[in-house]
């Protein structure tokens, strides 16, 4: 199975860029649907980005879309996500995950079996 983790959270400012990534070992992304979340303090954690390893097909959230981009290096096995004009309300911890059912389409967290431990987004104002 594979394993993640998400590296690149910190503290910036509103308005700012940031790229996260997540890197996988075990098994190549390749086999995986894979798709990044996040979850604020006290929410529900919530689907961001998810990039199709089928049709190379993107999706992201309204809240963020025009924002954020999901992509994958598949010679470093890593998805990215990067996240331009930061808000406030984008702080939360980020977290990436995979699906070995490559055709799903569904944004519920419980579709995704495995995950990262997660990075932390501070965005102060």
């Amino acid at each position: 199975q594979v394993q993640l983790v998400e590296s690149g959270g910190g503290l910036v400012q509103a308005g700012d860029s940031l790229r996260l990534s997540c890197a996988a070992s075990g098994r190549s992304l390749s086999s995986y649907r894979v798709a990044w979340f996040r979850q604020a303090p006290g929410k529900e954690r919530e689907f961001v980005a998810a990039l199709s390893s089928i049709s190379g097909i993107t999706s992201s959230a309204d809240s963020v879309k025009g924002r954020v981009s999901i992509s994958k290096d598949n010679g470093k096995n890593t998805v990215y996500l990067q996240m331009n004009s930061l808000k406030a309300e984008d702080a939360a911890v980020y977290y990436c995950a995979a699906n070995s059912n490559r055709a799903a389409t569904s944004t519920n967290p419980t579709s995704f079996p495995y995950w990262g431990q997660g990075t932390q987004v501070t965005v102060s104002s």
